[in-house]
C-alpha cells in the first residue's frame, strides 16, 4: 500500500514522495482510528438503549424507570470519556508525539489537581454510590445534609433539592453522609392529640378510631390510606392536658395531607361532643397602688398614734 501511493505520487509528478506518502497514511491511519472511535461509541449507545428497554420492560415503575435512565446517562459518559482518550492517545501518537511525556505530565497534574479538588473528586464518587445503591431517586422527598425538599435533579456532582416554601438547594454530594428518604414504600401520619383530665380516654379513642374509619369511607382519601388507625395509647401525661397518640399508614407523601384533613375532622367532632382540647392559660396578679386617700388617712392614724405615746 505504501509503494503504491509512492509511484502514484510520482505519476504525478511530486517532488519528495515518500514524505507525502508517510503524511497520507498517517492521515488514513488517524481516519480510521476516529472511524473506530465513533463507531464504538455509537455501539456503546446502542447496548445501552437496549439494556435502559430491558430494565424498564423487566421493573414496569416509573421510579426504577428514572435510576435505570440515569445510570445510563452515566454509562454513557463514562464510555465517552474512555473512547475520547484512547482516541486522543493514538492520534497523538500517529501524529508523531510521544504519548510518554504527556502522561507522564498528565501523572503529575493528576496527583496536583488531586489534592486541589479532593471535594470534587468526592462529590463524583458519592454520586456514583447513592445511584448504585438507590438512596435517591428524582421525585422523592428526601432530608439530607440539614436540608428537606423535594428532590428535581440528580446528578453524579448534586442533587437539586427544592423545599416547602419554594426554595433551591444544591447539596453538593460529598456532604451527603445519611439519607432520610420519605417517599419509599409507605408512610405514617403520626398524629399527637391533648385533652382534658376531666374526659373520659377510652370515649376519646373510640372517637379518633371513628374518625379514621369515616376518612377510609371517603373516595378522596381511601385510595391513599393503606391500613386502620393504630391507637398506640396516652404517650405523656402534660401539664394540662392528657397526650394521646395514634398513627395511620399512607401512601408515600400522602402523610401530611392525610394528618390535616384528620386533624380538622377530629377537631369538628370534639367540638360537637364537647370533648375539651385544653391550652396552656397563664393568670397574671398585680398589686394595684394605695389610693391618695388611704395613704393620707394611714398617715393621719400613724401621727396620732405617736402624740399619745
Amino acid at each position: 500500500m505504501h509503494s503504491l501511493i509512492i509511484r502514484l505520487l510520482r505519476d504525478l509528478g511530486i517532488s519528495n514522495p515518500e514524505e507525502w506518502a508517510n503524511l497520507l497514511n498517517a492521515f488514513l491511519r488517524i481516519g480510521i482510528v476516529l472511524f473506530l472511535a465513533w463507531l464504538v461509541l455509537l455501539v456503546a449507545g446502542r447496548l445501552i438503549r437496549l439494556f435502559t428497554r430491558y430494565m424498564a420492560r423487566q421493573e414496569n415503575d416509573p421510579e426504577q424507570n428514572k435510576r435505570v435512565e440515569t445510570l445510563a446517562q452515566v454509562f454513557r459518559y463514562i464510555a465517552s470519556v474512555v473512547v475520547f482518550i484512547v482516541a486522543g492517545m493514538l492520534v497523538l501518537s500517529e501524529l508523531g508525539i510521544s504519548i510518554a511525556p504527556v502522561l507522564a505530565t498528565a501523572g503529575v497534574a493528576g496527583v496536583a489537581i488531586g489534592f486541589g479538588a479532593q471535594s470534587l473528586v468526592k462529590d463524583y464518587f458519592n454520586g456514583f454510590c447513592i445511584l448504585v445503591e438507590n438512596q435517591i431517586r428524582q421525585g422523592d422527598v428526601v432530608q439530607i445534609a440539614g436540608l428537606s425538599g423535594l428532590v428535581e435533579e440528580m446528578t453524579l456532582r448534586y442533587v437539586q433539592l427544592r423545599d416547602y416554601e419554594g426554595n433551591v438547594h444544591f447539596v453538593p454530594n460529598g456532604a451527603i453522609t445519611t439519607v432520610t428518604n420519605m417517599s419509599r414504600g409507605f408512610a405514617f401520619a403520626v398524629i399527637d392529640l391533648g385533652v382534658g383530665y376531666k374526659e373520659n380516654i377510652d370515649e376519646v379513642m373510640a372517637a379518633m378510631r371513628e374518625i379514621a374509619v369515616d376518612m377510609r369511607k371517603d373516595p378522596q382519601f381511601a385510595s391513599r390510606i393503606l391500613d386502620e388507625l393504630e391507637m398506640a395509647g396516652v404517650e405523656k401525661l402534660a401539664d394540662s392536658a392528657v397526650i394521646l397518640r395514634c398513627r395511620i399508614r399512607v401512601l408515600p407523601l400522602e402523610q401530611w395531607n392525610v394528618k390535616r384533613e384528620y386533624l380538622r375532622r377530629i377537631k369538628t367532632l370534639f367540638d360537637e361532643r364537647g370533648i375539651e382540647m385544653p391550652f396552656r392559660q397563664v393568670t397574671v396578679n398585680t398589686t394595684q397602688p394605695a389610693a391618695p386617700a388611704v395613704i393620707a388617712a394611714a398617715a393621719a392614724a400613724a401621727a396620732s398614734d405617736a402624740k399619745g405615746a
